[in-house]
């Protein structure tokens, strides 16, 4: 039943997007959506948390589903990132499998179904990246044949670039179509499930991210202390928010290198992630960063909730809060 403030020919359709690391699933959301509301970098496993991007086609509403690189690890951490990614596919009306053409493709589809756990409904297959390599229809509907043995519920595949936009107007056709009658999720606007909070911390750790080396961002959390909130604040000549954020590394000698010589790289990490947040927020922003030790918060239950990952049906047995 429609609401009675939405057009009786509103259409929506809610799609789980998933893959493992790097197969191309935040670049796929942020072309779709218009917008880089989803972090992307070089590095695999940069999303961490599921969550909602919103785009609209007419008067079809999409509910993008972003969730973590689906993989096989036995480390509490890696496994909350996959419990995000299962907990992605509940209530969808349609599943995304991104596959990225430069890897091999039967790895990545058996790594996903291994790890999730259970069948899915409704797939269609997306094959992602084919602007830097090509592959003949032949080859793709050879692809996806055997795909359908490992995963029956796939009804169909694209193959498509973020890139340069190669197919993707076949893809939107495909999901406008498919979308049922109803009422929109996010009538008044709304892009995402998420608070403001939320995406200075992403864009944040996107940054850090992407000025520190290998292996190190991996052990990098960050967390928003406080959020003063001075738009609505009519004293003030400028509106500006003043955040300030941790930075949480895993052992004392991450400390320095996050720091940076004479404070040289976290400087610049804010200054970038500032940016990005006053982009969004639309105003001044003042962003005081500083770097936390929390040895071992990787396993560190608190921690781990505190950054909205929540324990996995496979959990071990984790530090508690005190």
């Amino acid at each position: 039943m429609l609401l009675k403030h939405q057009h009786p020919s509103n259409k929506s359709i809610m799609i789980s997007v998933l893959g493992v690391p790097n197969a191309g699933k935040s670049s796929l959301i942020n072309y779709l959506i218009g917008t880089e509301l989803s972090v992307v970098t070089h590095k695999p496993q940069t999303t961490r948390n599921k969550f909602h991007c919103v785009f609209n086609i007419d008067k079809t509403e999409v509910v993008l589903v972003d969730t973590p690189g689906i993989h096989k690890s036995n480390k509490e951490f890696n496994k909350r990132l996959n419990e995000q990614a299962r907990e992605g596919c509940e209530g969808v009306d349609l599943n995304f499998i991104l596959i990225d053409l430069t890897s091999d493709v039967m790895p990545q589809l058996n790594s996903i179904k291994e790890t999730l756990k259970f069948e899915l409904d409704k797939t269609w297959l997306i094959f992602t990246k084919n602007d830097l390599v090509k592959i003949s229809d032949e080859l793709l509907l050879e692809i996806f044949n055997a795909a359908k043995q490992l995963i029956p519920k796939i009804e169909k595949y694209f193959s498509i670039s973020s890139k340069n936009g190669e197919n993707i107007h076949l893809l939107t056709g495909a999901i406008c179509d498919e979308a049922k009658t109803g009422y929109h999720l996010y009538p008044d606007g709304d892009v995402s499930n998420k608070n403001e909070r939320f995406f200075v911390t992403e864009y944040i750790r996107e940054q850090a991210f992407l000025l520190l080396n290998e292996e190190l961002p991996y052990e990098i959390a960050v967390v928003v202390e406080e959020f003063q909130d001075g738009r609505e604040d009519e004293t003030l000549s400028k509106p500006i928010v003043h955040i300030a954020a941790s930075i949480i590394v895993n052992r004392p000698s991450q400390r320095g290198i996050v720091v940076g010589k004479q404070g040289a790289v976290i400087k610049e990490i804010g200054t970038r992630s500032r940016a990005k947040i006053e982009e969004m927020l639309g105003c001044q922003v003042n962003l005081n960063l500083h770097v936390k030790v929390t040895p071992g918060w990787p396993k560190n239950n608190y921690v781990l909730e505190s950054i909205g990952l929540h324990r996995a049906v496979d959990s071990n047995r984790v530090w508690r809060s005190r």
